[in-house]
């Protein structure tokens, strides 16, 4: 399910759309589709599956502890496609966010076949754009998969025109230059850079990195399509690594926060 479907249905609503990151194996395989799930029953509208890699492009300390954690479990491509059918399986757009690397080894036209076998939405690619992408581009349009790229603040207009013009599904804006990381001011760079987008394209605009709270959430809600948040989340998991229910439990509180700031634009 594309995650258009999800993007119309808060619009509709007259809010932004919640979406959720986690590495896929992070605690574990099954721990990972746990809290996916929790996310998703608590108000995500869109979840992004990490594929772990051992060489992150964006990730920040928090998130990079987690996917350490994801590979020495183990975790391979064939599990993180597990995770996207366990979470795709409950009715909600489900992405993959992942470096190029893994899909050029694995096969880009097997890569795609596979996701929407387990009934993914598309990918997220942060380090690879569209005019490198026309393999991927190809294998998405034969398949109607979301195809996700980003623009950044640094970004000239020129390029985000470009970049948006391949876009399916929503527009990633980075709104603070960097790593990722939960943080407690939100990015002044972020709403120009959502408004320079807007020239280029009628698709949904999503901003990402940083937000740890509803009213952050709300904040961003008012000038953005969609919120991504990923660090936080990851952090809950972690600051609560000790006691599985207990973290499904902070998981659920924060998500609640972040689905009511949405709401509050």
């Amino acid at each position: 399910m594309s995650t258009s479907v999800a993007f119309e249905k808060a619009k509709a609503e007259n809010r932004a759309a919640l979406v959720g990151y986690l590495p896929a194996g992070f605690p574990s395989v099954e721990g990972s589709i746990e809290a996916l799930t929790t996310m998703v029953e608590a108000g995500c509208d869109i979840i992004e599956i990490g594929l772990p890699y051992s060489d992150p492009v964006m990730d920040g300390p928090t998130i990079q502890d987690a996917v350490q954690q994801a590979l020495d479990g183990g975790v391979r491509v064939d599990d993180v496609v597990r995770v996207v059918e366990a979470v795709a399986s409950t009715g909600v757009p489900t992405l993959i966010m992942t470096s190029w690397n893994p899909i050029e080894r694995r096969g880009v036209d097997r890569f795609a076949q596979q996701l929407q076998d387990a009934g993914g939405a598309g990918l997220i690619t942060p380090d690879i754009t569209p005019d490198f992408a026309q393999e991927w581009i190809e294998a998405a349009d034969a398949r109607d998969l979301d195809k996700v790229f980003l623009v950044a603040p640094s970004s000239t207009d020129e390029r985000i025109a470009m970049t948006t013009a391949q876009c399916r599904g929503f527009v990633y804006a980075t709104a603070v230059m960097g790593v990722t990381g939960a943080r407690a001011k939100t990015s002044d760079l972020a709403a120009p850079l959502v408004a320079r987008t807007r020239t280029t394209t009628d698709l949904p605009i999503g901003v990402g990195l940083g937000v740890s709270n509803g009213a952050q959430a709300a904040e961003m809600a008012a000038y953005a399509d969609g919120v991504i948040v990923g660090s936080a989340f990851v952090r809950t998991l972690l600051d609560n690594r000790s006691d599985e229910q207990a973290a499904l439990k902070a998981l659920a509180s924060l998500t609640e926060d972040l689905a009511a700031g949405v709401r509050a634009r």
